[in-house]
């Protein structure tokens, strides 16, 4: 199975606080999936759509369906399907896995864990439900926890998503102020996904924090030249500029800053020269 949304650049514009980062992060199940994908790495053969029952190729239809609705913001809807789902084929561990995502993206914590776990009591490996398991246990400070769940995603030799899992757990292993595995698992998510702003902007940031500011200003300065850039990516920009003494481009960076987001509460800052901000 495999996110069936972008890479999470409409969340971008609001990394900071945590919980706008949820469209980047999550592993949403159940679209554009090959029957078998998921449990493929744990059987003998994989199965292919001749091999699917008549009841899992009927779940799947009205899975696709939930998905849809739960990309449209329409969660109720979303979950009234994922009951037919369940209902039609209760075997069915993606349904269980985007259950725990849209409880997540609700806030029922409780209620997401318990699906991650039907998910992966039906299907151990499932790689997806692991990652989204790992992210709701950071978010509760289960940070150890997290760190299993993360390493057992990335163990699936079929996983695909492993640049988004080692993003997720470079971002929870900043979050528990483990800096140094931070900047590790985060250098090499931006290595698998060299495009992902969410990785680019938090490995600047960090190295930032740091006071590693040369490394700061390669990564910044990559995203801050690419079509990715927003408010946040240029005000850290301006910072680094600034600690560096490239006045030149800081006044560059604060001149599109100016441009495209006059409204942004960076602008603002720049104005007053609040850099601490």
């Amino acid at each position: 199975m495999r996110i069936c949304v972008g890479r999470g650049v409409a969340a971008w514009g609001g990394l900071l606080p945590w919980a706008c980062l949820m469209g980047a992060l999550l592993a949403l199940a159940g679209c554009a999936n090959k029957p078998g994908e998921a449990s493929a790495a744990s059987t003998a053969d994989v199965m292919t759509a001749s091999d699917e029952p008549e009841a899992r190729k009927r779940a799947r239809i009205r899975m696709e369906l939930a998905v849809g609705y739960f990309e449209q913001g329409k969660t109720d809807i979303a979950l009234d399907e994922l009951k037919q789902v369940i209902t039609i084929d209760p075997s069915f561990p993606e349904a269980y896995s985007m259950r725990g995502v849209i409880y997540m993206r609700m806030n029922d914590l409780r209620l997401a864990e318990d699906s991650f776990k039907r998910a992966l009591a039906l299907n151990p490996r499932d790689a997806n439900a692991l990652h989204n398991l790992g992210w709701l246990q950071c978010q509760q400070a289960r940070y150890s926890e997290a760190q299993v769940s993360f390493t057992a995603a990335m163990a699936n030799p079929m996983y695909q998503d492993r640049a988004k899992t080692l993003m997720t757990q470079g971002l929870c292993e900043a979050r528990a102020g483990r800096k140094a595995d931070a900047e590790r698992s985060l250098a090499r998510s931006l290595e698998l996904d060299a495009a992902n702003p969410v990785t680019g902007y938090n490995l600047a940031n960090l190295l930032y924090q740091r006071g590693e500011l040369v490394r700061s200003q390669f990564y910044i300065r990559r995203l801050n030249n690419s079509d990715l850039a927003n408010a946040e990516s240029l005000w850290l920009g301006i910072k680094v500029e600034r600690k560096l003494n490239d006045r030149v481009a800081m006044n560059q960076l604060g001149e599109q800053l100016r441009k495209r987001f006059p409204q942004s509460r960076q602008v603002a800052a720049y104005d007053r020269g609040a850099f601490d901000e």
